[in-house]
């Protein structure tokens, strides 16, 4: 039988107080402040935090808060708690007085699949869990689950079928369900960042699966991200990063499928070996990489136009690599 399928990804968060840069090999601004490290867990996934800052008290109250939001966060968003409000949904079609946080990543939910022509959607969990439960029984048949229960598994599919309001969260169609993994990373490092901030953390970088940038180096130089296939790249003030892969898990041992699949047509089309977006937020940069995976280069260019403040950094199965925005 296969291994459990899983999504999670390691945490890392490095911070800076204003004035102090990040601790780095030789950095003499080691004995200018204390350094305090946390390392347990957080989404699931081995996390680190590392703070550099006047006050150890300061910086163990910040890293206090830090982990309380990222649990207060995961009890909503997410599917691996049969306690969220997210798997709550799922079992009963409908939701109540929604958290105002469930409510807003569902709003920014709905604006993405808009924008990318309904490429990204969270409905997509009916299929994602069919091919889960197809690929982990022994022997599975490497084509993939049957097209009749792909079918009926798309009738499941489309985030207009979601209702949606202040007082609650609706499916209009029985079976349905939500996975947030292709955004809640994002959305979960955007609310890290806007802590720090609230804090007095002016240069950082942050990673909750997601990176996003807040100011710049000890030498005032950006941020730089290292991507997967190419040399590293920019990122600037306040400005995130998200990367999306199929490789990053497929389903069976072929590696024929991957976990990205196509709301339109029920399948998990390898177009790209990699895609990364930078974005004003890694909510958005977390959303378009997603959606960017399923579709084709033209399309791409369009989304680019229609939104400039996007850049797109992808590599094609070939290993050629195309960058614009």
């Amino acid at each position: 039988m296969d291994n459990p399928i899983t999504r999670r990804r390691a945490v890392c968060i490095m911070a800076a107080a204003a004035g102090l840069p990040l601790l780095g090999p030789g950095t003499q601004a080691r004995a200018a402040a204390p350094v305090v490290t946390w390392k347990g867990q957080a989404l699931g996934a081995p996390a680190t935090i590392i703070l550099h800052v006047d006050d150890e008290a300061q910086a163990a109250r910040l890293i206090d808060r830090v982990i309380a939001e990222v649990s207060r966060l995961e009890s909503v968003f997410s599917l691996y708690r049969s306690d969220s409000v997210l798997s709550e949904l799922n079992r009963a079609g409908a939701i109540a007085a929604p958290p105002s946080d469930l409510v807003r990543l569902l709003e920014a939910c709905r604006k993405y699949w808009k924008a990318t022509n309904g490429a990204f959607d969270p409905t997509v969990q009916p299929l994602w869990a069919l091919y889960a439960r197809h690929f982990s029984v022994e022997g599975p048949d490497p084509a993939g689950p049957p097209d009749d229960e792909k079918v009926q598994a798309l009738a499941r599919v489309g985030f207009d079928k979601v209702r949606l309001g202040r007082d609650r969260v609706v499916f209009i169609r029985p079976g349905m369900a939500l996975t947030l993994n292709g955004v809640a990373q994002g959305y979960i490092t955007d609310r890290v960042v806007e802590l720090l901030k609230d804090a007095g953390i002016a240069n950082s970088l942050v990673s909750m699966g997601e990176m996003r940038a807040i100011g710049a180096q000890g030498d005032g130089n950006p941020w730089r991200v290292g991507l997967a296939s190419r040399e590293d790249a920019p990122a600037p003030d306040s400005k995130a990063v998200a990367t999306s892969s199929q490789d990053g898990l497929l389903f069976g041992g072929s590696g024929r499928y991957g976990h990205i699949i196509d709301p339109h047509s029920g399948g998990a089309p390898k177009l790209f070996k990699r895609v990364s977006v930078i974005a004003p937020t890694a909510t958005e940069a977390d959303a378009f990489s997603t959606a960017f995976s399923l579709m084709d280069m033209s399309s791409i260019r369009l989304m680019g136009e229609r939104h400039p403040d996007l850049t797109v950094d992808l590599v094609s199965n070939a290993g050629e690599r195309t960058r614009f925005g």
